[in-house]
């Protein structure tokens, strides 16, 4: 994994900008923290941060490779699972390559198919091509947006990165943000529409998209979205794909010239990568896997069991570990050194995101990051599968709105009066429901309620899954750690998107037809345990530290966030969290009191520390 920046200009000499290219590179340098590359030309200027993975020596970059009198240059974020299917079809092809690197094949991919190079591609990426000949810009971000990439027209021409943080160091983009932008921060939240970059002027290449700049014009076009069609299989057929569809997809996950290993939170999906991992590991006389869990210090003082955890995770990481014969990792924090910590996440984001899930995390990568460079995560299984209680609850199902934004009022009574009139918050995130619904894939003849949860499936893979991704990305690169995510391949999400939901949940279990397809890879009761999701802590001295936060932002008068809350509803709430009883969730049923007095204090500090304008 690596960042990526870069600035085009059709229109103007570049030659005396490199410093400019060189500094928003040098922005990214946790994401690529071992190298470090630059290339110029008079229209266009790449620069590269490079985490080494695979081929230590072939893959440098910025990457340049002439075809005749052809040249073409490439910066690369990314991994791609099936490089030596994609090589041995150019090779058939005549070319001929110079590393083994997957860096090289996307390269030639392009001057072999030219755009239509990213349908040939099992991977996460994001990348940028120069093709000097035709003075084109072309970049793409992989099907599901694992791999980040925002962009901004500048002049005539782009200006790129992997970050928000390495395009505001440009000196024509400023961190300026308008009533949109707002209305992402206070209204969706960390769920952020994709394709905005809430500054001024930044965009984000969705997933599944392409981007072409010529010296006329700047177009994206989408190359892959999920699509509807009738489930042919019948129930013993479909448990056998998803199973080798799982097996072949953590496989090829396993490549790595560097140390690799899994999380292993105990929960099902993790235990499920973990448990194909090791088997695989044994298969091909590797050493041991090694498996790494996140705890808090306590938690079976403060647990209580609730609709998304019902037990505590520790002990079935361990089990599952000793069932699959890893080597397990025990990383433990405590409220103090989410204290310490609490800021860090968003000098990675660049953006407020997802309060103690979000620092925990990042602490978590930093400890596995001593030991290995590449993990493998269950990530997006909840949203693949339909593991997520807004599936199942009627309250959910029968809502007019997305699943998490069921409490949207709690937002709004601490919303100021001005803020609210200028950014509408019901009726802006109703407009962003119902494009989100539009984009839906019908399917003709379906149920009322099967439609129902069709949409509830695209909302949460197009519209959550990207938050989660997002922070996945941010946290573990912002520690110099490659995170990949086997869930999020794009053949399984297709097939899985499209089977019936009564035979999804076969024997009326949530995720049934994982849990099924996974049977003699797990012991019955782990694989049969209830959702688990990654733990946010539930000690009260958090709550209690985000709370003084919070009250401390509202006590200093020249606190940016002062005037789009309203302060005494703030203090009120404040004051109500005294008792547990009374905490209210926020973003849906994810998030509760605590993390939104997090989130509004990192809020205020994000527009101080970005010196954020609002216009």
């Amino acid at each position: 994994m690596c960042g990526i920046a870069g600035w085009v200009d059709w229109s103007r000499d570049l030659t005396g900008e490199v410093q400019t290219v060189k500094r928003m590179g040098e922005t990214l340098y946790s994401r690529g923290p071992d190298t470090a590359g630059l290339w110029s030309n008079p229209h266009a200027l790449f620069a590269h941060r490079r985490l080494i993975v695979v081929d230590p020596d072939g893959g440098l970059q910025p990457m340049t490779r002439s075809f005749g009198d052809k040249a073409y240059t490439l910066v690369y974020n990314g991994e791609l699972y099936n490089t030596e299917d994609v090589r041995k079809e150019l090779l058939a092809l005549g070319f001929k390559f110079q590393s083994y690197s997957d860096t090289e094949v996307v390269l030639v991919s392009y001057v072999a198919w030219g755009e239509a190079c990213v349908e040939k591609f099992n991977g996460i990426f994001a990348f940028a091509i120069w093709d000097e000949f035709n003075h084109r810009l072309f970049m793409a971000r992989d099907r599901l947006g694992v791999k980040p990439l925002f962009y901004s027209r500048v002049g005539n021409g782009v200006v790129f990165g992997s970050e928000l943080k390495a395009l505001l160091s440009h000196p024509s983009i400023h961190p300026v943000v308008k009533a949109e932008g707002l209305a992402e921060i206070f209204a969706i939240g960390p769920a952020r529409t994709p394709g905005l970059g809430i500054y001024e002027g930044v965009e984000e290449l969705r997933a599944g998209y392409v981007l072409i700049g010529t010296p006329d014009k700047i177009t994206t076009r989408q190359y892959w979205k999920l699509r509807s069609y009738e489930h042919p299989d019948s129930l013993k057929k479909t448990i056998q794909t998803v199973r080798e569809l799982m097996v072949d997809i953590v496989e090829r996950q396993l490549i790595s010239d560097v140390p690799i290993a899994t999380f292993l939170s105990g929960g099902l999906d993790s235990s499920v990568v973990s448990s194909i991992a090791a088997r695989y590991f044994q298969q091909q006389g590797r050493d041991a896997l090694h498996t790494f869990a996140i705890e808090f210090k306590d938690m079976e003082k403060h647990f209580q069991a609730n609709a998304f955890q019902k037990s505590l995770d520790g002990p079935w990481a361990q089990r599952i570990s000793e069932h699959i014969g890893s080597v397990h990792h025990r990383i433990i924090f405590d409220t103090p050194d989410l204290a310490e910590h609490l800021l860090h996440p968003l000098a990675t984001r660049d953006l407020p995101g997802m309060a103690d899930i979000d620092t925990s995390l990042f602490l978590f990568c930093q400890q596995v990051k001593r030991d290995v460079t590449v993990a493998l995560s269950g990530e997006a299984a909840d949203e693949v599968f339909g593991g997520y209680p807004w599936f199942h609850r009627e309250e959910s199902l029968t809502a007019d709105t997305f699943p998490w934004s069921l409490r949207l009022q709690e937002r709004v009574n601490i919303m100021s009066d001005e803020l609210k009139q200028l950014i509408q918050p019901h009726n802006y995130v109703q407009q962003r429901y119902a494009q989100a619904l539009d984009e839906v894939p019908r399917l003709a003849g379906e149920s009322a309620r099967g439609a129902r949860i069709r949409e509830i499936g695209y909302l949460s893979i197009t519209r959550f899954m990207p938050t989660l991704l997002d922070r996945k990305d941010r946290m573990s690169m912002g520690s110099g750690l490659e995170v990949r995510v086997p869930f999020c391949d794009h053949r399984l999400v297709e097939y899985v998107f499209n089977i019936p939901w009564d035979m999804k949940t076969v024997g009326n279990e949530t995720k049934g037809i994982l849990r099924k397809a996974m049977e003699g890879y797990l012991p019955e009761d782990a694989l049969y345990r209830k959702k688990s999701p990654y733990p946010s802590t539930p000690n009260p001295d958090y709550l209690a530290l985000v709370r003084d936060k919070a009250l401390a932002m509202l006590d200093d008068k020249t606190s940016p966030i002062h005037p789009f809350i309203d302060e005494n509803a703030l203090r009120a709430l404040a004051a109500l969290s005294h008792n547990p009883t009374e905490h209210r969730p926020w973003f849906g049923q994810i998030m509760g009191t605590a993390q939104m007095f997090h989130y509004l204090y990192e809020t205020n500090e994000w527009l101080q520390q970005y010196h954020v304008s609002v216009r």
